[in-house]
């Protein structure tokens, strides 16, 4: 289990109830949304919670820094707590940083591959109205998360971040992104080289010879690639730092005009993260339409705007009409003051309803045409069919597959109908709707949570053969093996367990089922016979 803070992207004050409302859509998908939980206030619909606790903020009016503080607690891909559990872990972490008498909205996702949990905190008191700031929050967070894994028999994460400031941030940008950050092609294509350099000659020659350049910047040193991309050499690596490289070669020396001439064995460009599968084509065609999206935004947007500007004449047009109307007309004073007012307030008004409708049409243009990462330009393609896109994230070094309540199969077939599809992972890993419950599948293996009915658990088996065949394998829990074997029995599937303990299990049932069946024939021939003597 990880549990972090999530920072504000901009340097602004983040917005209470835009993050709330973010928190509490389902955006469409049947099977995002978990139950959400209101805490501590005194209404109990999310508008009005949200209401009240923007009020709440608004009796602080000292507070300076952020008024917001937004959780996030994931999970491992096995792990599915329930919503008692999830409860109680949002209590005890939120009593451990001086929250629990603190206003909150929380949620749990299950659109990714992790089920995760945001919980939205208001810093302020809702009766002393002061600020609340956690201290040292990270090591609060950490040491919490290490007990509640124990406490809830979870699986062991590693709470010491081995990745710090801008590297971790680099990180997390290609995990979102796809596109490959100029720290990590670094550390994978010549960070070795760059550490066996002995003098400065040396390590300039190994940085030209990968496209690269070290430069002096402020009180450090950057290394820039042939695009301008630069990153911080402490970054890469803190033996890298200018203090350490000084320390171990001396006084720094800049690249001679020979050592330019050194030819190029490879350099860095912004392209998709090394993958099993070649991406080149999907990704050529990822740019062109990114470059047309541009220039129709750009087309509309201009459209919108000479739009509003013929309104706005035309409401001017209409109003200087009606001001000439008014003049020529034989009233007193005081009326033609008051038609003229009446004029203004409409002209004013109509010109407020114009820049309105403008702005929702804008808004929706870049909703419209916004411009996706590389992963979520995979996303939108593989859920439209597209079978490349989907290889392409399956294909990913990073996507290791479903864990856990399993089935899967070694045979090669087709899914005779196409379940509805929920969602798709970055990860590849597809969500269909079944029951009241979700089916993921990875390409390889469906995976069920345990909670789910027997309606569910007969879909992923009718999947199952449809894909692999009539023998199927199960793995995960004994519990979730039991209801597979249950579920076998009572939908009558024609198949088999690669499990000789789980066959023989599904064996026993089917025929004890067969001998009841013969017994209820029995009965209600019996029972026919005397109505038909009597």
């Amino acid at each position: 289990m990880i549990v972090r803070e999530i920072e504000s992207p901009t340097r602004s004050r983040s917005c209470y109830a835009r993050l709330a409302n973010y928190v509490a859509n389902a955006q469409g998908k049947e099977h995002r949304l978990g139950q959400v939980r209101i805490t501590n206030c005194v209404a109990s619909d999310l508008r009005d919670a949200i209401t009240e606790v923007l009020a709440t903020q608004h009796t602080n009016t000292r507070a300076k820094g952020d008024k917001t503080y937004h959780l996030l607690v994931s999970f491992r891909a096995n792990e599915q707590p329930d919503a008692e559990t999830l409860h109680a872990i949002e209590e005890r972490i939120c009593a451990g940083l001086g929250y629990a008498e603190h206003q909150r909205i929380s949620a749990a996702h299950k659109d990714t591959d992790n089920l995760h949990m945001h919980i939205v905190v208001n810093k302020i008191h809702p009766v002393r109205h002061t600020m609340q700031e956690p201290y040292y929050p990270r090591k609060t967070l950490a040491k919490l998360a290490a007990r509640l894994e124990l406490e809830y028999s979870l699986e062991i994460d590693n709470h010491e971040p081995r990745k710090l400031g801008a590297e971790s941030r680099a990180a997390d940008m290609e995990r979102h992104s796809g596109i490959e950050s100029l720290v990590g092609w670094i550390k994978r294509e010549c960070l070795t080289e760059i550490k066996a350099a002995s003098s400065w000659k040396e390590l300039h020659q190994v940085l030209q010879g990968n496209g690269l350049e070290l430069r002096v910047r402020a009180n450090g040193f950057v290394f820039e690639a042939k695009d301008g991309t630069m990153v911080k050499a402490s970054t890469v690596a803190r033996e890298l730092s200018k203090a350490k490289l000084e320390a171990k070669f001396g006084a720094f020396e800049a690249a001679s005009e020979q050592q330019g001439q050194i030819v190029e064995k490879q350099r860095y460009k912004k392209a998709p993260i090394p993958s099993r599968v070649d991406t080149t084509e999907l990704y050529a065609k990822y740019k062109t339409e990114q470059q047309s999206l541009t220039a129709a935004c750009s087309h509309a947007l201009k459209q919108i705007k000479q739009r509003k500007a013929r309104l706005i004449e035309e409401a001017k047009r209409s109003g200087r009409l009606r001001r000439a109307a008014i003049k020529l007309i034989g009233s007193g004073r005081l009326e033609k003051k008051l038609l003229y007012a009446q004029a203004s307030k409409t002209l004013k008004d109509r010109v407020q309803t114009i820049a309105e409708q403008s702005q929702q049409e804008r808004q929706a243009l870049y909703e419209k045409h916004s411009r996706r990462t590389w992963a979520d330009w995979l996303k939108k393609e593989a859920m439209q069919g597209n079978a490349e896109a989907l290889a392409a994230l399956r294909a990913n070094k990073a996507a290791k597959g479903l864990v856990g309540n399993t089935i899967q199969g070694k045979g090669q077939g087709r899914l005779s109908q196409a379940p509805i599809v929920d969602n798709i992972t970055k990860k590849g890993t597809i969500i269909f709707r079944a029951g009241k419950s979700a089916i993921r599948d990875d390409g390889q293996k469906f995976q069920v949570s345990l909670g789910a009915d027997q309606e569910t658990l007969q879909k992923a088996l009718k999947l199952a053969m449809e894909r692999f065949g009539s023998r199927i394998t199960v793995n995960g829990k004994s519990e979730f093996k039991e209801q597979i074997v249950h579920a076998a029995v009572d939908s009558q599937l024609p198949i088999r367990f690669a499990d000789s303990l789980l066959e023989q299990k599904r064996q026993k049932l089917l025929n004890q089922k067969q001998v009841e069946q013969l017994r209820g024939r029995s009965k209600r021939r019996i029972k026919k016979n005397k109505t038909f003597q009597q």
